[in-house]
């Protein structure tokens, strides 16, 4: 285990409090693989031999729909884990997992994850915490799907800042996402998003440069979904 994992790893929401001796037996198989844009790092239907964690960098979750569409169903960042949920029930996986910038993921043996969670109750809640945050975001999605573009391109702009946003002195701030990823995201088309993110920046709502999206003010935001 390098050396300099060790302090990103428990610094984490999932690991962190844990003992550090039952997170050290967990690591003790752990790899880290520095992967490029655009990479598959899981496939539906795999079987799930390891549970991932990012370092760095950016990944999507995805699915197809029973047009062949491709749907994005979340995108997470540094921090988050994935791969969680075919360790704990034993079945192949069920959807895609694609990097989205050069991205730098840790894994770990399946059976090492599940022995971590058998043997430190805090690690099973931290799992239960992430997995209802993750139901909640995708509960309220799902309620604005009837919702007008605006209202679902901010929502999709405040999901991302709730997962991933960075506290700066100007606001809170994101990844700015291909829009074809942010139109998958939110339902919409990408011309849509396009012309909603305009109008957003010109409210003053977002402000937009080559790598990122701030948001000044969260509430202001959240107050023009409708």
């Amino acid at each position: 285990m390098e050396d300099s994992i060790n302090p990103w790893i428990f610094s984490t929401p999932f690991f962190q409090g844990l003992p550090e001796v039952a997170v050290e037996i967990a690591l003790t198989h752990l790899v880290t693989r520095t992967h490029p844009a655009n990479q598959v790092i899981l496939l539906e239907n795999d079987w799930g031999g390891s549970v991932y964690f990012i370092l760095e960098g950016w990944v999507k979750i995805r699915t197809y729909n029973l047009e062949g569409k491709e749907v994005t169903l979340n995108i997470i960042g540094n921090g988050e884990l994935f791969g969680e949920m075919a360790a704990l029930d034993e079945v192949p996986r069920s959807t895609d997992v694609i990097t989205l910038t050069p991205t730098i993921i840790g894994s770990i043996p399946s059976q090492d994850f599940v022995k971590l969670l058998y043997t430190e109750p805090l690690a099973g809640v931290r799992l239960s915490q992430l997995m209802a945050r993750r139901l909640r975001q995708v509960n309220r999605r799902l309620r604005l799907r009837e919702s007008d573009s605006q209202s679902r391109v901010a929502d999709t702009l405040l999901f991302l800042a709730d997962g991933q946003g960075k506290q700066r002195q100007t606001g809170t701030e994101i990844p700015n996402l291909p829009h074809r990823e942010l139109s998958s995201l939110s339902g919409l088309a990408r011309e849509t998003v396009t012309r909603v993110l305009t109008r957003l920046e010109k409210k003053g709502l977002i402000k937009r440069d080559q790598d990122s999206i701030c948001i000044p003010d969260l509430l202001a935001l959240e107050r023009t979904i409708i």
